[in-house]
C-alpha cells in the first residue's frame, strides 16, 4: 500500500545486557529489551502511579549491532528508531505464538546512546550514535569507527 509508514521511536532503558547470536550465514543478530515508563497522578486518590512497558528489540543492522554489543549495558538509556514487526512461531510444546518486536533492519534504523556511553566499568564517553544512513558527532574524541 503506497503512502503507509511503519516507524517506531522509543526512548528507554535496557533491562539486561544485549544478547548477540549468529545466523547460519554468520551475520550477527542483537536482541535486548527496553523499558519505557509513564507516570501520572491518580485523580481519585492523589497517588503517583507509574506504568512500565517492555519492548523487545532486534538489530539486524551490522553497524548498529556492533555499537549495541560494545557499548550497551543493563540500564543504558537509548533512543532508537525501527519498524514494528510481528512474527509467528511454534514453541517447544507445539503451540503457535506471536511475538511483536521493534526491528532495526539491515539498512534502516537508528540507535543513539543517551546516557553518555557509561559502561559497567564506569568509563565515560560522549553520546554514541549510529544510523544506517548518517553519522553524527557530539564533539567527542573516541575511537568509534563511524
Amino acid at each position: 500500500m503506497a503512502g503507509s509508514v511503519n516507524k517506531v521511536i522509543l526512548v528507554g532503558n535496557l533491562g539486561k545486557d544485549p544478547e548477540v547470536r549468529r545466523l547460519t550465514n554468520g551475520d550477527a543478530v542483537v536482541n535486548f529489551s527496553i523499558a519505557t515508563s509513564e507516570s501520572w497522578k491518580d485523580k481519585s486518590s492523589g497517588e503517583r502511579k507509574e506504568k512500565t512497558e517492555w519492548h523487545n528489540i532486534v538489530i539486524f543492522n551490522e553497524n548498529l549491532g556492533k555499537v549495541a554489543e560494545q557499548y550497551l549495558k543493563k540500564g543504558s538509556k537509548v533512543y532508537l528508531e525501527g519498524q514494528l514487526t510481528t512474527r509467528k512461531y511454534t514453541d517447544k510444546a507445539g503451540v503457535e505464538k506471536y511475538s511483536t518486536e521493534i526491528v532495526l533492519q539491515r539498512f534502516r534504523g537508528e540507535l543513539t546512546i543517551l546516557d553518555g556511553g557509561k559502561n559497567a566499568e564506569g568509563g565515560n564517553g560522549g553520546g554514541r550514535s549510529s544510523s544506517s544512513s548518517s553519522s553524527r558527532s557530539n564533539d567527542i574524541d573516541d575511537d568509534i569507527p563511524f
